[in-house]
Formats: structure tokens, sequence, C-alpha cells
């Protein structure tokens, strides 16, 4: 499992109803995509108590064909066309798992990165991550949860979709205007090794 985002950040006046409406008329277009796990169409807004306006879309890929497919496809290429090329961030998957929400469409989403610390031993730092995941993802409302690293910076992220409001949980909280999730079921429950 491979996790992907890319954010777009926009002026604080942008009409965030263009990116409701490009979402509406487009995300479906990933509905059936070979070799993605999920894709979530994340927007922030200022009006709802954001410090930015941003589109930034999370991906989970269940294998690395179906992720380069995407980006070196139409579909990421006409993202480019209209907004520029973002930086995409990419992390190696450790675990995913499902909540007791699991099947509900998810309404918000919220996504934690936290560095791992130099003087922490890495594999001591995955495992406590892990043990925190899967009690995240045991809470209510909870219908998935993804945690993933950046070997390169020693990072990790962990992403959590809710049905409903998140239950004020740390990190950056996002509005989820849709799911594209063909191969969900396809992507491998609890740890990734």
């Amino acid at each position: 499992m491979h996790a992907m985002q890319y954010e777009i950040t926009l002026p604080a006046d942008y009409d965030m109803g263009v990116i409701r409406t490009r979402v509406a008329t487009k995300g479906h277009l990933l509905d059936a995509f070979p070799g993605l796990g999920l894709k979530a169409y994340l927007i922030r807004e200022r009006a709802g108590g954001s410090p930015v306006n941003q589109y930034a879309p999370f991906y989970l890929w269940r294998a690395p064909e179906g992720m380069n497919a995407f980006l070196w496809g139409a579909g990421f290429q006409g993202l480019v066309d209209d907004f520029g090329r973002p930086e995409v961030q990419h992390w190696t998957g450790l675990s995913y798992e499902e909540g007791p929400a699991a099947g509900a469409l998810p309404r918000s989403a919220v996504r934690l990165r936290r560095p791992v610390p130099g003087a922490v031993r890495p594999a001591a730092a995955v495992e406590a991550a892990l043990e925190e995941s899967r009690r995240t993802a045991a809470g209510p409302g909870v219908v998935a949860t993804a945690l993933a690293v950046d070997p390169r910076r020693w990072e990790l992220v962990r992403f959590t979709l809710y049905e409903g409001a998140p239950p004020g949980a740390e990190g950056e909280a996002y509005e989820v205007l849709h799911l594209s999730a063909p191969e969900a079921g396809l992507l491998g429950r609890g740890r990734q090794w």
C-alpha cells in the first residue's frame, strides 16, 4: 500500500464552489480506477475555520502501477493544467484498518503528521504508531484509518475517515466531498509486512 497526497492552497477569497463543482462533475471518474484502494476528495475552507482554502485529495494505492498510471495519465495532467504542478507527497504504507462505521460514506477526515525523533529507534516509533492507529480505528464513527511513513524525512502520517464530524482529533481536519474506493476491499488489513 502507498499513501499519496497533494495540497492545492487557494487564495483566501477563492470561491470554493469551483472545487465542489469540479469534484461533483469529475469525482466519479476514479470510481473504477485500477490499483486505487481509495481516494478521498478533501477540502478545507477558511469560512469553516481552516487557516487556508485548500483542495487536498488523499489516496491509498493498492499497487504502484495504479499510482503510476494516474500520475502519468490524463487525470493528473488535467489537474496540472488547471492549477499547476503540485508537490506530491508520498508515504510507504504501514497499516490499514476499518472502523466501526466501515461501509458508511465518510463526511470528514483528519490527517496527523508526526516526525520520528532522531533519538527514537525507527521500529519502536512505528510500533507505537501502529498501536495508536489501532486504537483510533476502533473509535466511534471511524470508517477507516491508515498509517504510513516517509523514511526519507522520517515522518509518520495517520489518515482517518469519519462518518460524521471528527471527535476533536489532533491534526488537520478536512471535509470529504466524494470517496472513490474501487479496490478498498483489496487493501491489506492490519500491518503491511
